[in-house]
Order: structure tokens, then sequence, then C-alpha cells
């Protein structure tokens, strides 16, 4: 057999992004391949990033680096918020999100909103390294639209995370004012939101709007970033929303941070401070959007 035609019996997947930029994995062998009513799940093993979840072909988590993003979502809002008790994950259904909230010995209870009983299916099956954490007795897995949740419900959170994929499909109305107004009344006093709030670079358009409702929603809003491996351009983003005297750096709890020990492969001190630091490209782009607050504890 030629090496030519070796090469040609490769398995690749390929993401493409907005038809301009695509992100290709070389596969070892599929894990898992179904389809719901709401979206296309796939789990592959692949020769350089591990397992892979995709959904509708867009890769959700990586295990080389999935990490990145759930220690970003959950300890930044963690170690902002003086106590969090209780918890409410909207997406999220790998479990990775979670597993970050758990190591936090003030975490009483979590629970999980996925709207696709089949992503934590595949994933409690193929990808153990994020869903083992849902099996803890201290998480509440609930299949249910999110937004249909938070309008619904009676039960109060110290903190609301929307782990939620693309703004596009089933995750639309997680973008939207209304959900965020259910939000809002969900949260016990001095709570907060973290949201998933796609790229500077490819999505400002969508920055914006997420950052308009919010601002017209909760007193205080802040944008950080982190990197990011297998997203699309690299750099991400999340929103933090909630009370008026909200102040992402200077609430930063140092003592518990150096107390509670997590040993993180992304996040610290200095990252966490960091990561409110936003390009110039970006501030333009938000703008007045932005809460002022000090870039210095």
């Amino acid at each position: 057999m030629t090496e030519t035609a070796k090469q040609r019996l490769e398995l690749w997947v390929e993401e493409l992004h907005q038809k301009q930029l695509g992100l290709r994995y070389k596969v070892r062998r599929t894990l898992y391949s179904g389809e719901s009513d709401y979206q296309q799940i796939d789990v592959v093993e692949t020769e350089g990033f591990g397992r892979m979840l995709f959904n509708d072909s867009i890769a959700m988590v990586s295990e080389r680096d999935e990490w990145v993003y759930h220690e970003m979502i959950a300890h930044v809002p963690m170690f902002v918020h003086p106590r969090v008790a209780r918890v409410l994950v909207i997406g999220g259904g790998d479990g990775g999100t979670v597993r970050e909230l758990l190591r936090h010995p003030s975490i009483e209870t979590v629970r999980l909103v996925e709207i696709d009983a089949l992503v934590v299916e595949a994933c409690r099956e193929h990808l153990k390294l994020t869903s083992q954490a849902l099996d803890d007795p201290r998480v509440t897995v609930t299949i249910e639209d999110g937004v249909k949740f938070v309008k619904d419900t009676d039960e109060r959170y110290d903190l609301v995370i929307v782990d939620s994929t693309d703004p596009i499909g089933p995750a639309t109305p997680l973008f939207g004012a209304e959900f965020y107004g259910n939000v809002k009344r969900i949260l016990e006093r001095g709570g907060c939101v973290v949201s998933q709030a796609e790229s500077p670079f490819y999505e400002p358009e969508q920055q914006r709007s997420l950052l308009t409702i919010l601002s017209e929603t909760f007193e205080r809003t802040a944008i950080y970033n982190y990197s990011n491996l297998t997203y699309p351009g690299g750099l991400w983003s999340f929103t933090l929303a909630g009370r008026r005297d909200l102040c992402p750096i200077a609430d930063f709890d140092a003592a518990r941070f150096d107390r509670e020990n997590l040993e993180c492969r992304y996040y610290n001190r200095a990252i966490h401070r960091g990561a409110f630091i936003l390009p110039e490209f970006q501030r333009a782009n938000l703008g007045a959007l932005l809460s002022p607050f000090k870039t210095e504890p």
C-alpha cells in the first residue's frame, strides 16, 4: 500500500465555523453516534485530544483541554461570591462544570438541568472524566428545558451557571431577555450568574447582545476571557452578572483560595485577575455595557 493510500484511509472529523474556519481532528475510533430530538451527538477517540464530544459536528468537550473551560466557568464565581451553597447549572450535560463546583466544601446541592437526555447518557458511558461527578449525592440531574425550568421553579440559588452550547437550535432562548429575567428571580440576595459568551473574535455582535440583556437585567455586569485549544479562535469569554456591589477583582477571596488549595491546572490568582483585563478591540465593542470596576484588588 502506498503512503498516499494509507493517508486516504485516515479518518478525520472537521468542525466548520461560520464558513470561514475549519478545525480538524484525527480520529482513532468512534465510540458513540446517535441522534436525539434536538441534535446529532458523537463521541470519538482522537489522536491528540483524547475523547471528544461533538454536538451537531461542533466540538463541546475534549479530554485534552476541558479543564480550562470548566475551571474558569466554575471557580471564578465561586471565589467571588462569599459563600455558595446551592447552584443551578443549565446545560453542561457532560458533567465537567459540576465536577469543578463539587471541589468547594461550601457546596450543598447542585441541580443540573439538561434538555437532552442523550447527551448525559453518552457522556456517562464514554466521558467518565467529566461525567463521574453526576453520581455525587449532592447532585440532582433534571432532564428538562432550562428556559422552562427557571420560569416555573420556586427554588432559589446562590449561583446560576449557564453552560450552554452556541446560540443555535435548542440553546437559542438561553441567550434571551425573558430567560435572564427569570434567572434573576430565582437568585438569592447577593447571588450571581455566569454564562458562556462565545468568542470576541467571531461573535462580537452576540457578545454585545448578551451584555445588553444582562446590563438591563442586573445591576453589575462583567465579561472575562480564557484560552482554549479546541474552540475556534482560541480566545473565548464568560459573562458574570449580579448585585450592585459586585466586583470580581476586589471580591476575590484570596484567603479562601489558599485554604481550599484546589491545585487547578489553569485557574490561579493571576489568571482570575487577568481574565477581566480585556483586549482593546473587545472593550471597544462592548463599551458602556461593562460595569466599571478596579482591575487591581
